[in-house]
């Protein structure tokens, strides 16, 4: 009986100690992306997401990364090869969490990435694909502020980009800040809704 104690004792504390590797790794992580050095916090999710190969948020925050780092780069080969590397992190993580919201708008920031380098040629086949990701991830979680945000802050820059007022998506910004303040999350490391950007998204909506 002491054996069969010792072996669990020893199962318990050996999940015990990869739980704070793991715990350690990703705060260390969002350290780098904090201090602005997205290349350290990307390799490091990375090889996160090797030793937690089903675990989808690791692959997932190793894809934001490398789509938020691609925004006001100026080589496309770069850009290219950024986004296909980010598109790699997606697609694993995809594999470990079918059909999740959160993915799926990472997907459509992926897409306006390069929407945002050339619209006139990238705009034409990715925007509608865009509606879509948009479209089904409200479906999937009508309540999610991170969704209902991002959709309308798709919209507003469709708007502005056709010269419309940006006012019909206002409440749907508020809708999204409201959820997001009452939002709770009990996954450790889940994404969280950016209360202050989202006022800023509103501000420029009223404006």
């Amino acid at each position: 009986m002491k054996k069969v104690l010792f072996i669990i004792a020893i199962f318990i504390a050996t999940g015990i100690s990869a739980q704070s590797k793991y715990q350690k790794g990703m705060q260390k992580a969002f350290g780098f992306w904090q201090k602005g050095q997205l290349t350290e916090a990307s390799q490091l999710f990375e090889r996160i997401s090797k030793a937690e190969p089903t675990n989808w948020l690791p692959a997932y925050y190793a894809a934001t990364v490398e789509i938020l780092g691609s925004f006001g780069m100026k080589d496309e080969a770069k850009l290219t090869a950024k986004l296909n590397k980010a598109q790699e992190f997606l697609d694993v993580a995809k594999s470990n969490s079918e059909n999740n919201p959160e993915i799926i708008i990472t997907q459509a920031l992926l897409n306006l990435a390069y929407i945002a380098f050339d619209g006139q040629k990238y705009g034409m086949t990715l925007s509608g694909k865009n509606n879509m990701l948009y479209a089904k991830a409200l479906k999937i979680a009508p309540n999610n502020p991170r969704v209902i945000l991002g959709k309308a802050e798709w919209e507003m820059g469709a708007a502005k980009f056709f010269g419309k007022s940006t006012k019909p998506y206002c409440e749907q910004v508020k809708k999204a800040i409201e959820l997001g303040k009452k939002e709770k999350i009990e996954e450790e490391f889940y994404p969280r809704f950016q209360v202050k950007r989202a006022e800023g998204v509103l501000k420029q909506c009223q404006g």
